[in-house]
């Protein structure tokens, strides 16, 4: 098995130093530049409630959520990795000018929206970025209805999954708790260690397919496999990135996402991440590609709908919720010009 993988990579990293093309160079570093700017854009979603209220230190939080983002690639299958990779889109269709387009689109918006402290969607930016290359490259017939349904209603539907997952949790929460001592927010800080990795898990393992099924991608498009099969170097790969842009951190998103929503107690972060790391981990079980930032931000907003309404800074959430409206048309724009300038350039 071990002589399997190391034939592999040596045939795979062969074909890239031979053939040694730009559009080679540039895929691989720009889909390593989305893993990367994916975990240090969540990096803020991830430890923003346990730092928020205090259960955690800063520091304790970032290196729990680094060790769980590494470890998720390597858990729960690959079912999201082959929606983007193989349901999604016709394989035959694709160039690497499609993949480089994509890729490179999604790497620009990641660090726009990470210099305005946004919390940007990964996952939008990608299927902007895939839908804009693959239209201005192979047409409409390149895509696959099932799959692109499949991701956009996944898409659009966790942030309403995960604001009613945080209102209801917190409501039985708070049944349970009826006649209980101010003691009991112990109990909920002590509880934050174990959601933080739980909700770094499920991050890991769902957006990391998302880079392994960008590499598997474009593996079967330059020939060097004939079937969209992971490798294991793929999913190493992505996770130590993933892992790498977590430890780099996004704290300017922790503020947006740990106070200005809504100011959260003990058990408002643990509420909000349980609610959060289930929901995002039966999306991956399902092959569904979403939006940890998104299923946070809107479980946080859950919660403090569910214990006073008035209390939930709604102009910072509808704020955040435009700037995901915006993300896929604007994206897949851009990825299709620069696809576009590829071609006029003959890169």
């Amino acid at each position: 098995m071990l002589n399997r993988r190391v034939v592999q990579c040596h045939k795979f990293f062969g074909a890239i130093i031979t053939t040694f093309t730009p559009p080679i160079i540039l895929f691989f570093t720009f889909s390593l530049l989305f893993a990367f700017f994916n975990g240090f854009n969540n990096s803020g979603a991830l430890v923003a409630a346990p730092i928020s209220t205090r259960s955690v230190s800063p520091r304790v939080a970032v290196a729990l959520a680094i060790a769980a983002e590494f470890a998720g690639p390597f858990l729960f299958g690959a079912a999201v990795a082959a929606t983007i990779g193989q349901d999604f889109v016709v394989l035959s269709a694709l160039n690497l000018d499609v993949l480089v387009a994509a890729t490179a689109a999604v790497s620009i918006w990641n660090i726009v929206t990470w210099f305005f402290g946004l919390p940007s969607s990964s996952s939008h930016a990608l299927a902007g970025g895939l839908i804009g290359a693959v239209w201005a490259g192979a047409g409409l017939d390149a895509f696959k209805l099932a799959g692109l349904l499949k991701i956009l209603g996944a898409l659009f539907l966790a942030p309403m999954v995960g604001l009613l997952g945080g209102y209801l949790l917190l409501k039985f929460i708070l049944l349970l708790l009826q006649g209980a001592t101010p003691g009991v927010n112990i109990f909920f800080r002590n509880l934050q260690a174990l959601t933080t990795v739980a909700l770094a898990l499920s991050h890991g393992t769902n957006d990391g397919q998302k880079s392994m099924g960008l590499l598997t991608l474009g593996l079967v498009v330059m020939g060097a496999q004939p079937n969209f099969v992971v490798p294991r170097w793929a999913t190493l790969v992505s996770a130590a990135a993933l892992a790498l842009g977590v430890s780099a951190g996004g704290y300017r998103i922790i503020r947006t996402l740990g106070g200005k929503i809504y100011p959260l107690r003990a058990v408002h972060g643990f509420t909000s991440q349980a609610a959060s790391a289930a929901i995002v981990l039966a999306s991956t079980l399902l092959g569904a590609p979403v939006s940890t930032t998104q299923i946070v931000g809107t479980a946080i907003m859950g919660v403090g709908a569910a214990e006073r309404a008035r209390g939930v800074r709604w102009e910072v959430a509808s704020q955040i919720v435009m700037a995901w409206l915006i993300t896929i048309p604007a994206v897949a724009l851009g990825a299709a010009l620069l696809y576009w300038l590829l071609r006029a350039i003959g890169v």
